[in-house]
């Protein structure tokens, strides 16, 4: 068996470190950085900080949409050129972070489209970049990915040049997070780890990681959501999410696959959409696969589980903080699940489900998540 294994980002933990940024600016030769975020964090506390601390010197791209198109990639390039940026600052949600890594390529070659990624080119010597996250969930802040939708579907842009020069978890920057994208952002960050987990690529860092992850979540999910000024849990839970992402080069599952049509379809939350597909996901693998669960519900803190046990249990820890499964609730109307399930099986993180799917799975799952 051959395998590889790769951890190179430097991080940089703690509340109040988002201080530390000038020295790091300095260090990388970071003169005239663009901040790429989204409107929704103009406003708040966490923009705020950032905001004194460039006291104007920075320009500001806020373009990005919940669920960032190819046209917000285009905007964002044109902004770092027009104001003659030399690097690149990713603050927010996993929307403005993977929008923020990827304009690095669509600078050095402003001449190529970026979709259909080519990943053979020399993407060698982009211009560095920070990420800042102030949600704990997708963990593009170390990823090597960076998700755009262009003509209706999502787009994975994959790359080991995509990663980040620094990464900057500052957990006072996620307390002014809505309880409801506490939710959702937590939600997507176990899910994460439990694709990770249940993925049959080899890669016991990985594996480790992730469970770790999952033990993470389950003491601080809860405490985040209805507690957001609960620094110790706010800090478990970027921690967490930032493990998910490293663990995932793993690979997703099955949840991924139905998740991202439901965004595309129907505007949903990557995590709200994570969370209202897990049950059924779980289920269809403990039935095909028994005890691919076990080492997850060890991680939750359940003492000796069966698969039953453990999908019960994260049930009920997505019920506890609001994301209940039916997607009707969510408008998802049975019309759209043919055109769905195609999209579905044409996304590629199925292919390392612990259990083989097809596309009629595919189609009956959503069914079942109705």
């Amino acid at each position: 068996m051959v395998s590889s294994f790769s951890f190179p980002t430097k991080i940089r933990f703690g509340a109040g470190v988002i201080q530390e940024l000038p020295e790091h600016l300095t260090t990388l030769g970071m003169k005239k950085p663009l901040i790429v975020t989204d409107p929704g964090l103009l406003p708040t506390n966490a923009f705020k900080k950032l905001d004194k601390i460039s006291n104007g010197r920075w320009p500001v791209f806020s373009g990005v949409h919940p669920n960032p198109t190819i046209e917000d990639v285009e905007a964002a390039t044109k902004a770092y050129q027009e104001n003659q940026c030399d690097s690149v600052i990713a603050f927010g949600g996993g929307s403005a972070l993977d929008v923020g890594k990827v304009i690095r390529m669509c600078i050095k070659r402003p001449e190529k489209p970026l979709i259909p990624f080519e990943f053979g080119a020399d993407w060698s010597g982009l211009v560095p970049c920070i990420t800042i996250p102030t949600t704990a969930g997708t963990g593009s802040e170390v990823g090597r990915s960076s998700v755009i939708i262009k003509d209706g579907r999502k787009q994975v842009i994959f790359h080991p040049s995509l990663l980040a020069s620094l990464v900057i978890l500052d957990p006072e920057l996620t307390v002014g997070l809505p309880p409801k994208l506490t939710a959702a952002t937590g939600a997507d960050a176990l899910i994460h780890c439990i694709e990770s987990v249940t993925s049959p690529v080899f890669h016991p860092m990985c594996d480790g990681i992730a469970l770790e992850g999952i033990h993470l979540i389950s003491q601080s999910l809860v405490k985040a959501v209805k507690n957001g000024k609960d620094i110790e849990a706010r800090g478990r839970m970027l921690v967490a999410a930032m493990m998910g992402a490293v663990a995932f080069q793993k690979d997703l599952g099955a949840i991924h696959s139905l998740a991202h049509p439901l965004s595309t379809f129907c505007g949903l939350h990557h995590g709200t959409a994570n969370a209202l597909c897990t049950s059924v996901v779980m289920q269809f693998n403990a039935s095909k696969l028994p005890g691919v669960y076990r080492r997850v519900g060890i991680a939750l803190g359940l003492n000796n589980p069966d698969d039953a046990t453990t999908i019960k249990h994260v049930s009920n820890l997505l019920c506890e903080i609001g994301l209940e499964p039916g997607l009707r609730a969510y408008g998802v109307k049975e019309s759209q699940l043919d055109a769905m399930s195609d999209q579905a099986f044409a996304d590629g993180c199925h292919q390392t489900n612990p259990v083989p799917v097809t596309r009629d799975d595919l189609r009956r799952l959503y069914q079942q998540a109705l």
